[in-house]
C-alpha cells in the first residue's frame, strides 16, 4: 500500500506536474467564465513556478543541502569488506528492448561500483535493484546490471544480485539478507549524493551500519557557487528531484521507516 501511494502521490505532487494541473485548472475557469479571480490567480500560480526554477538558483539551492549531507570518505580510509550499490542508475526495460545495458543520468553509480571493486579486490559486492516503476515491468535492474557488470570485467561470482526490491527501504531490508554483514565489517554504500541522506537513514532502520559512498553529483561543492545557468526544463527537472528526496524523507519518517527527518553522519 505504501509503494503504491509513493508512486501516485509522488507524481502528483512532483512540482513540474503539479504546475501544470494548477495551469490547466486556472486556464478552465477562465474559459468557463467562472471564479475569474481564482482562475488568474491558478494560472500566475501555474506560470510562476516553471519561471522559479528556470530563472532563478532555487532548484540548486534545494539540492545542494542533500549533497553535502554526506561528504566522502578521507582517502586513507581501511579497505571495506563490502559495497552496497543501489540501483536506479540502469533502465531495465530499454536495455532488454535495446539489447544492450541502458544508463540514465546517474550512471556515475555502476561507473564508481566498478572503480571501486577494482580498488578493493576483496571487498563483497551487493547490487539492489528491483523494478520500481508503475506498473512494475517483468524487466529488473538487477538483471541489466549484472550484464554491464560482466562486460565491464567484473567476475560473475564476484557480485550478489538483489532483484525483488521496489524502493530504497526495501533495498535496505533485502540487500542485509543477501549480504548478511557480521558485526565489525565495513560496508560502503554507493547510491547518488542527493539520496544518500534518506539511504542512510533506511539502512540505519534495518540495523545496518554503512559508510556513505557519495556519486552523482549535481551541485558544485563550493557554497559560494550555485552552478546555476537559466534554463526551465533543466531547472524543472532539477526541482522535481530535490521535491522528491525531500518529499521521501518526510514520508520516511512519518512512516518510520527512518529514525529522523534528516539524517546525518
Amino acid at each position: 500500500m505504501f509503494y503504491l501511494a509513493s508512486k501516485l502521490l509522488g507524481a502528483a505532487l512532483q512540482p513540474s506536474n503539479l504546475a501544470l494541473l494548477i495551469l490547466m485548472s486556472g486556464l478552465a475557469l477562465l474559459i468557463a467564465g467562472r471564479a475569474r479571480r481564482i482562475s488568474d490567480l491558478l494560472i500566475a500560480l501555474g506560470v510562476a513556478v516553471p519561471l522559479l526554477a528556470g530563472l532563478t538558483p532555487l532548484p540548486q539551492g534545494l539540492l545542494a543541502p542533500l549533497e553535502r549531507r554526506f561528504p566522502p570518505p578521507s582517502a586513507d580510509m581501511p579497505p571495506p569488506d563490502g559495497i552496497v550499490v543501489l540501483g536506479g542508475a540502469v533502465d531495465p526495460v530499454m536495455s532488454v528492448r535495446r539489447g544492450q545495458p541502458a544508463l540514465n543520468h546517474a550512471a556515475e553509480r555502476m561507473t564508481q561500483a566498478v572503480a571501486l571493486a577494482l580498488r578493493y579486490p576483496d571487498a563483497r559486492i551487493v547490487f539492489a535493484g528491483g523494478a520500481g516503476g508503475l506498473p512494475v515491468p517483468e524487466e529488473k535492474e538487477a538483471d541489466a546490471a549484472r550484464a554491464l557488470f560482466t562486460s565491464l570485467g567484473l567476475a560473475p561470482d564476484r557480485v550478489l544480485y538483489e532483484r525483488a526490491s521496489r524502493n530504497t527501504q526495501e533495498n535496505a531490508v533485502l540487500a542485509r539478507e543477501i549480504a548478511d554483514p557480521q558485526p565489525g565489517e565495513r560496508w560502503l554504500l554507493v547510491t547518488s549524493a542527493f539520496h544518500m541522506p534518506r539511504a542512510v537513514g533506511v539502512f540505519r532502520a534495518a540495523g545496518w551500519e554503512v559508510v556513505a559512498w557519495p556519486v552523482d553529483y549535481r551541485t558544485p561543492p563550493d557554497l559560494g557557487e550555485t552552478g546555476w545557468m537559466p534554463s526551465v526544463s533543466d531547472g524543472l527537472s532539477v526541482l522535481d528531484l530535490a521535491a522528491h528526496e525531500w518529499l521521501g524523507l518526510a514520508a520516511y519518517r512519518l512512516t518510520g521507516r527512518t529514525q529522523s527527518l534528516f539524517p546525518a553522519p
